[in-house]
């Protein structure tokens, strides 16, 4: 038996230190967001109900339901992963597999990173001036999805320019000495083996794209419309906007009718959210390494 020395005993309480101040990061991390759910369950369980979800708002907004806003923004977020997700990772592809390390790939770089911290209520803007005026896309479905697409992009190419990069390099190393191309590689290695971290970035779009209300309402969403959009270029409710709409400019709201659009829109998210985390286990399973 060795006997723990005066350093070893030093080293044990540091660690020990250690993981319980992580332990303690974590609960503060984690007990915020439990309590929000909790007050949102408790508050917002009475108004959830298959008419609340299936029928429009009535009454001027004071009764009824989210179909249409919970509808539009399903529309909001497929038709941005649409623009943004292949975009992205051609980007992504394009800056980790051909780039050549000079002072415009390390702009573009700092392009991308800036990009990511331009505020919402900025891309709103951009959004009115390129699509609903430049392009006359009007204040669509269109329009504000490309809104949310441009103000995501950046963290689509960054969660997959990582996951290409996490791919060992003897992978590509082996494939050259097969003789496959360069696209090749890419095609049949590099991506299969990076799908899983491509989509992570996608699980972040789509919380952050669902949540959005700036880009939005200056784009294409519309504080009531009783009917459901019928293509891209139509307007549309948005569970965000309907949300901020009937918390602050709607009069004798019942009060339990707010906190059941939050938790319609935070469980909406949540599900995808699952079925997105759902799919990368199971790709990740399949790797070999």
């Amino acid at each position: 038996m060795f006997e723990a020395t005066a350093l070893n005993r030093k080293s044990y309480r540091n660690e020990a230190l250690v993981k319980a101040g992580f332990l303690l990061m974590t609960i503060a991390l984690v007990v915020p967001v439990l309590l929000v759910l909790g007050l949102l369950v408790i508050r917002g369980g009475p108004a959830i109900s298959w008419e609340f979800l299936f029928t429009p708002p009535v009454n001027g907004m004071t009764a009824g339901g989210v179909l249409p806003a919970l509808i539009g923004t399903v529309w909001l977020v497929v038709v941005a992963l649409l623009a943004s997700v292949p975009i992205g990772v051609a980007a992504a592809l394009y800056l980790s597999e051909y780039a050549p390390d000079n002072f415009l790939t390390r702009t573009i770089n700092l392009a991308i990173i800036n990009l990511a911290g331009v505020p919402s209520i900025v891309h709103a803007l951009f959004g009115v001036g390129a699509f609903v005026l430049f392009f006359r896309f009007g204040t669509s479905i269109l329009a504000a999805s490309l809104t949310l697409a441009i103000m995501t992009l950046p963290v689509v190419i960054v969660a997959t320019r990582e996951s290409l990069q996490a791919v060992p390099m003897a992978f590509r190393e082996a494939c050259w000495n097969m003789g496959a191309t360069r696209w090749q590689t890419i095609r049949k290695v590099v991506l299969p083996n990076s799908i899983s971290g491509i989509l992570t970035g996608v699980i972040l779009e789509v919380s952050r794209t669902a949540g959005e209300t700036a880009p939005i309402m200056f784009t294409g969403a519309a504080t009531f419309l009783p009917f459901l959009p019928q293509s891209v270029f139509d307007q549309t409710m948005a569970m965000s906007l309907h949300l901020y709409v009937i918390s602050t400019q709607v009069p004798n709201v019942p009060d339990h009718l707010p906190f059941g659009v939050a938790l319609v829109l935070i469980s909406m998210v949540l599900i995808m959210n699952a079925v997105s985390i759902g799919f990368r286990v199971y790709l990740r399973g399949l790797k070999k390494w």
